[in-house]
């Protein structure tokens, strides 16, 4: 993870928990703490804003965390930073929803109240340190906690997040800035950069020509998925059958979520390794995903995180992520002539240019286009396309 300061290295290390029985119950208490104080919150300041269209800070909220906490006596186990931390986030929240709104994006996404169900998590914000010696996260009104260290870290730890999956496992996350200053970017040698066009059929395929498939992870999993969703619904709700066959469930989503993550990490390091910068479009996910034919295909590519994953990795290495805008003209247009095909159709996955006559393939086209709109937008050519021609010195103007 990288902060926008662009001056300190933040580095999350994320381990395996294996807490006692009774830290399970503590830790669980802790995450509802948490979720009430999240949903009292987002309560309050909606009611707010509905009735006199006042907007209540973090800050208001924080100061009527002793009140909700003498009506609720059980709060008081909790750490009080944690719930703290609860509605900084909260404002956190709104603020990308407001900027977002105004952004005019279709995906405003307006804060939503937590459940119990899915994914829970409490953060320490401060008091909590990795002990490697003996093997244990020390927390806050925790004590120490059995934990899985695969690996060490060195700097000083910023925030501590504990968070429990739906399958019932234990993961903690510090968040540790190393000391070290991100590396100042290097100068773009048009040579050294790449375009990608993401896709379904190919996962991608780059300038160069070369196509990575599409793994398809759900896809692969996807009728025992089906199956145990099944299974699930016909059990009584409440019951410890019901219980099984739930974390049955959320077993093979994580199961295809693990492999898919996994995938986008390696790939997205080799590519960051191998280029100096990669060129990428800027696509509207949200919006591709209102095609009901497409959607489930499009949320298992997980474009939007592989591009995240693109964007913290460069800033890491000093290299560059260049992103053109999603109305620049890639696969329709010809890579070699400039020449739009608007007959052009999402079947078609070649196509003979009218103009040049030149036969090319659909995405590698489309890549090529990337890789041209992003080096002209850093001013490192004068003109597009760029094509399969070399780059010559004139066009530089570094």
């Amino acid at each position: 993870m990288v902060l926008e300061n662009h001056i300190d290295m933040l580095k999350a290390y994320k381990y395996r928990l294996c807490p006692t029985k009774e830290q399970k119950e503590s830790f669980l208490h802790q995450f509802g703490c948490s979720r009430f104080v999240w949903n009292w919150a987002l309560e309050a300041k909606t009611k707010a804003y509905a009735t006199d269209k006042s907007r209540l800070t973090c800050f208001d909220m924080i100061l009527k965390l002793p009140t909700l906490k003498d009506e609720n006596p059980w709060l008081k186990d909790a750490y009080s930073q944690s719930l703290q931390s609860q509605l900084r986030s909260l404002d956190s929240a709104f603020t990308g929803f407001f900027r977002r709104v105004k952004q005019g994006a279709k995906e405003k996404g307006y804060p939503r109240f937590k459940s119990r169900d899915g994914r829970q998590s409490v953060r320490f914000p401060q008091g909590a340190k990795a002990d490697f010696v003996d093997g244990l996260a020390v927390l806050p009104k925790m004590g120490g906690v059995r934990a899985r260290f695969d690996r060490t870290f060195d700097g000083k730890v910023k925030t501590v997040t504990v968070s429990m999956e739906p399958t019932g496992k234990f993961y903690v996350s510090f968040l540790v800035d190393d000391g070290h200053a991100l590396p100042d970017k290097q100068p773009i040698d048009p040579a050294k950069a790449i375009g990608i066009d993401l896709g379904l059929e190919s996962f991608l395929t780059t300038s160069n020509g070369d196509k990575v498939a599409n793994p398809r992870f759900l896809k692969q999993d996807l009728d025992r998925i089906r199956r145990l969703s099944r299974v699930k619904s016909k059990r009584s709700k409440g019951g410890k059958n019901r219980d099984k066959a739930r974390k049955r469930l959320a077993l093979a989503h994580e199961r295809a979520r693990n492999r898919r993550r996994d995938f986008l990490h390696k790939l997205s390091t080799r590519l960051i390794r191998e280029n100096q910068a990669v060129c990428v479009e800027d696509l509207s996910v949200m919006g591709m995903m209102g095609n009901r034919k497409l959607a489930k295909s499009i949320s298992d590519a997980a474009w939007r995180e592989f591009i995240e994953m693109l964007r913290y990795k460069s800033e890491w290495q000093g290299k560059h992520l260049i992103e053109i805008g999603r109305f620049d003209p890639s696969s329709k247009m010809c890579s070699a002539c400039g020449s739009i095909n608007r007959g052009l159709t999402l079947g078609d996955r070649r196509w003979d240019c009218p103009s040049c006559g030149v036969s090319q393939d659909r995405d590698h086209n489309a890549a090529t286009n990337v890789l041209s709109f992003g080096l002209l937008k850093q001013n490192l050519i004068g003109k597009v396309p760029l094509g399969q021609r070399e780059v010559t010195p004139a066009e530089i103007t570094q």
